[in-house]
C-alpha cells in the first residue's frame, strides 16, 4: 500500500483504492506540521484538489487517534459551499474518502427536501455539508447544532461573497464556538476575503501553490477575434475544429443560454442547458446526461455552473466575454483539470478587444490572439480525424467478416469510401463562412465571380418559412454538393431561386433522380434561364416574386406617372372668432336662399311711439265719510273686510285622484292623504321604523 506522509492512517486506505499515486502540491501544503492545526487561508487554482485536501487536514480534529469514529451524534465538521452541485461534489469526495473511518455525512442544500434533511440531522452527523441559505434555514429551526462544532470550511470563499452570502456566513460562524479551526480555501484572495478571515480566523496561515502564480498552466488560452455579426457562428465552428468530448460554453444571462441551446440543437448538437431557472431534478439530469455521454456540448451562465465538476472537460468557450478576472478565471478552471489539458477560447468581438486585453493582464493570462477557425480549416480538420479514426484499422471481427466479404462483393472499393466519408460527414454539422478579421478591423466580404451556372427553382419560399441557413446543408446532404458548388440562394414568396455550379448541376440532377425532390417533399425544376437581375450589367436586383421588370429611367426632373401636382398651401386665414370687429367684413348675403323673411302679422304695422312718456296716475285716497261705491249687480252686498268669513288657503295645483274627485263632489272634506307606511327596513328609512332588536 502506498504510504502518504501526515495522511491519517484511516485515510490512506482509501485514498490507495482511488488509485492516488502522489499528493497534489496543496494537498502536500496544508498537510505540513506547521498547518496542521492552525487555522488556514489557502488560495489554488480550480481543480487542484482542494476537497481532498481539506478533507485531509480536518481529520486530525475528526479522528484524533481513533480508527474509527464514534456514533453520530451533533456535527463535528461543517463545510459550506456556494452552489448546490458543488456542495454535492464535496459530498461525494467526503463519502469515499471517509467511508473506512465510517463517517455519517449529511447535505443541507437548497432545492432538496428540508424535511427528509432534518430527519437526517436528528439521527446525527458526524460532518455536514451544505449551502449557506439551507443551513441558516435548519439552525433558525434549532434542526442544526454547531455548540460541538469542532472545523469549519469555507470552499470557493470568494464565490460566497460574490453570490451576497456575507450576511449569512457570519451568522453561522457567530454561532460556532470560538476555539473552532477555521478553513476558507479560494482560487483568489481579494480585500474581501482578506477582511472576512480577519474577522473569524485566528493567525491564519497564508498557503499560495505555484500553480496559482502561473494560472492555469494547463488550460491554454486562445483569444479569437471575429465580427460582431459572427459571434454564433463562431462558437459552432470553434465546437465543431476541436470535437471535444465534453465542452462548456458560457453565456452572460439566460435569455442568451436559450437562444443558444435552441441555435444548437437546430445544427445538430447534443446539448443541454444549465441555468438558475432549473429545478434541481433537471440540473442533475442536464449533468448527467454530460457525464454518461448523452450530451457533449453544456450552455450554462456562470452562476449555474459554478462548482461544477465534468470529468474529463476539454473545451470551455466564453460566448460573452467575463466581467472581471474572477469570472475569466472560475469559468476557465472547468477545464485542464488533475493534471489535464484543456483549451478556453474566448470570442472577442473586435469591438471589444481593448477590454479583452485589460481583462487578461489583470488575470495575469498571455492567450493566443487568433481568427475564430474558418470553414476551410473546420473541413481540413474533418479530414484528419477521418483519416485518423481507428475504427478504419481495427481489423474485422468473426461476427462481421461475413458482412464485410459480402460488401466487398457487391459494391467496388470507391462506393464503399463514397458511403464511409458520407456516413462520417453526416454526423456533423456543417461548418460556417466567416468574415475575415484583421487586427485593423473586419473586412466585408468579398463574392468572387461563380462562372458559369445552372438555376433551380424550389417549391418553398417565405410562405413556407424557407431559409438558406437550413436550405444550404440540405442541397449538400441530398443534391451531392459542397458549399463551393452552390452559388445565391434567392427566397421568394413562393419560390426559391439558388445557382449551381454548371460543372455540379448534372451531379445534382443525377443525385435527385427523376422524381427531382429533395427532403420533406421539396420539388425541384430547371430553369432555362437565369432570372432577370443575375446579369453582369443587368438592371438592378428585382425584389418581385412575379419578376416583372423595372421601368425604364425617367429623364432628370421629369415626374412620375402617378405623381400628383404640388399641393399649393394657402396663407393662414383667422377664423371669425379670432377676428377683430375691423377686421370682419359685413355680412351682405340674404337670409333663406335670397328670398326676405316671413313677417307677422301683429308687426306689418309700425307701433306708435309718443314723444314723451305717459305720466302714472296714483289713485286717490278715500275720505272717512265717503259714500259707498255704487254696485252694479243685483243682490251684491258690500264687502266688509271685518265681517268677511275666512276662506281657506289655496292649495298648489296637483294631480286629483277619483277618489278626492269623488269626496268633493259630495261635499265632503278632502285633504292630501297621508303616504302609506312602508314595511319596516333600515333605522332612519325616510317612511319607514327601526327594526326593533332581538331579545337575547
Amino acid at each position: 500500500m502506498t504510504q502518504f506522509d501526515g495522511v491519517h492512517a484511516a485515510l490512506t486506505q482509501s485514498l490507495a483504492a482511488k488509485g492516488y499515486a502522489e499528493l497534489t502540491p496543496v494537498q502536500l501544503a496544508v498537510l505540513e506540521p506547521a498547518a496542521a492545526t492552525a487555522d488556514l487561508l489557502v488560495s489554488a487554482q480550480t481543480g487542484s484538489g482542494k476537497t481532498v485536501a481539506f478533507g485531509l487536514t480536518i481529520a486530525a480534529q475528526l479522528l484524533g487517534d481513533a480508527a474509527r469514529m464514534g456514533p453520530a451524534d451533533v456535527p463535528r465538521a461543517l463545510i459550506i459551499a456556494p452552489t448546490r452541485e458543488l456542495a454535492m461534489q464535496v459530498k461525494r469526495e467526503l463519502d469515499w474518502l471517509y467511508a473506512p473511518a465510517g463517517a455519517v455525512i449529511a447535505a443541507c442544500v437548497g432545492g432538496m427536501d428540508a424535511r427528509a434533511e432534518r430527519r437526517a440531522l436528528e439521527r446525527g452527523a458526524h460532518i455536514v455539508v451544505g449551502t449557506p441559505g439551507r443551513i441558516c434555514d435548519h439552525m433558525r429551526r434549532g434542526a442544526l447544532d454547531l455548540s460541538a462544532l469542532s472545523v469549519a470550511v469555507l470552499d470557493e470563499a470568494d464565490e460566497m461573497l460574490d453570490l451576497g452570502f456575507r450576511e449569512d456566513l457570519e451568522f453561522i460562524l457567530k454561532a460556532a464556538p470560538v476555539e473552532r479551526r477555521t478553513l476558507m480555501f479560494s482560487a483568489t484572495v481579494s480585500r474581501e476575503i482578506a477582511a472576512l478571515a480577519k474577522s473569524f480566523q485566528r493567525d491564519a496561515r497564508r498557503i499560495s501553490t505555484v500553480a496559482e502564480r502561473e494560472q492555469h498552466h494547463d488550460i491554454e488560452y486562445r483569444a479569437l477575434l471575429v465580427d460582431q455579426a459572427d459571434r454564433e457562428n463562431a462558437i459552432v465552428n470553434v465546437l465543431r475544429f476541436y470535437e471535444a468530448r465534453t465542452a462548456l460554453v458560457f453565456c452572460s444571462t439566460r435569455a442568451m443560454v436559450t437562444h443558444l441551446t435552441g441555435r444548437f440543437l437546430n445544427r445538430g448538437f447534443q446539448v443541454v442547458a444549465l441555468s438558475g431557472e432549473l429545478s434541481q431534478a433537471e440540473r442533475s439530469h442536464a449533468l448527467q446526461a454530460m457525464r454518461d455521454g448523452r450530451a457533449r456540448v453544456c450552455v450554462a451562465t456562470d452562476v449555474a455552473a459554478r462548482g461544477i465538476d465534468l470529468p474529463g472537460l476539454e473545451l470551455v468557450v466564453h460566448a460573452d466575454l467575463p466581467m472581471n478576472k474572477e469570472g475569466l478565471l472560475h469559468r476557465s478552471g472547468r477545464t485542464g483539470r488533475a493534471g489535464r489539458k484543456g483549451v478556453a477560447a474566448v470570442i472577442v468581438p473586435f469591438s471589444a478587444r481593448k477590454k479583452a486585453e485589460r481583462l487578461f493582464s489583470f488575470a495575469n493570462v498571455a492567450p493566443i490572439w487568433a481568427s475564430a477557425p474558418s470553414a476551410e480549416e473546420v473541413s481540413a480538420r474533418d479530414v484528419e480525424r477521418l483519416l485518423s479514426e481507428p475504427v478504419l484499422t481495427t481489423p474485422a471481427t468473426a461476427d462481421e467478416a461475413p458482412l464485410v466479404a459480402r460488401l466487398m462483393q457487391t459494391y467496388d472499393a470507391e462506393a464503399l469510401a463514397v458511403a464511409v466519408v458520407r456516413q462520417y460527414m453526416a454526423q456533423r454539422s456543417a461548418p460556417e463562412d466567416l468574415a475575415v478579421v484583421s487586427p485593423d478591423g473586419p473586412k466585408p466580404r468579398e463574392r468572387a465571380e461563380f462562372g458559369e451556372s445552372v438555376w433551380f427553382s424550389l417549391s418553398i419560399g417565405q410562405e413556407g418559412r424557407a431559409d438558406p441557413r437550413w436550405l444550404l446543408p440540405m442541397l449538400c446532404r441530398a443534391g451531392d454538393l459542397t458549399r463551393r458548388d452552390i452559388g445565391a440562394i434567392r427566397v421568394q414568396e413562393m419560390r426559391t431561386l439558388v445557382q449551381i455550379h454548371a460543372d455540379a448541376g448534372a451531379r445534382f440532377m443525377a443525385a435527385l433522380g427523376a422524381g427531382m425532390q429533395l427532403e420533406d417533399g421539396i420539388a425541384v425544376s430547371v430553369l432555362d434561364k437565369a432570372p432577370i437581375g443575375t446579369e453582369a450589367h443587368s438592371a438592378p436586383r428585382i425584389h418581385d416574386a412575379r419578376g416583372v421588370a423595372p421601368a425604364a429611367p425617367r429623364a432628370y426632373g421629369a415626374k412620375k406617372v402617378y405623381e400628383k401636382a404640388p399641393y399649393e398651401k394657402k396663407t393662414y386665414e383667422k377664423a371669425a372668432y379670432e377676428k377683430a370687429p375691423s377686421e370682419k367684413k359685413p355680412y351682405d348675403k340674404k337670409p333663406y336662399g335670397g328670398k326676405s323673411a316671413p313677417v307677422a302679422e301683429h308687426a306689418a304695422q309700425p307701433r306708435e311711439v309718443a314723444d314723451t312718456p305717459r305720466p302714472v296716475a296714483k289713485p286717490a285716497p278715500i275720505a272717512a265719510d265717503a259714500p259707498a261705491k255704487k254696485l252694479h249687480r243685483k243682490g251684491a252686498v258690500a264687502y266688509d273686510p271685518l265681517n268677511a268669513p275666512v276662506r281657506p288657503a289655496k292649495v298648489r295645483a296637483r294631480g286629483v285622484t277619483e277618489g278626492e274627485a269623488a269626496a268633493k263632489e259630495r261635499g265632503a272634506g278632502w285633504a292630501k292623504p297621508k303616504p302609506k307606511v312602508k314595511p319596516e327596513g333600515k333605522p332612519g328609512a325616510k317612511f319607514g321604523k327601526p327594526r326593533p332588536k332581538p331579545k337575547f
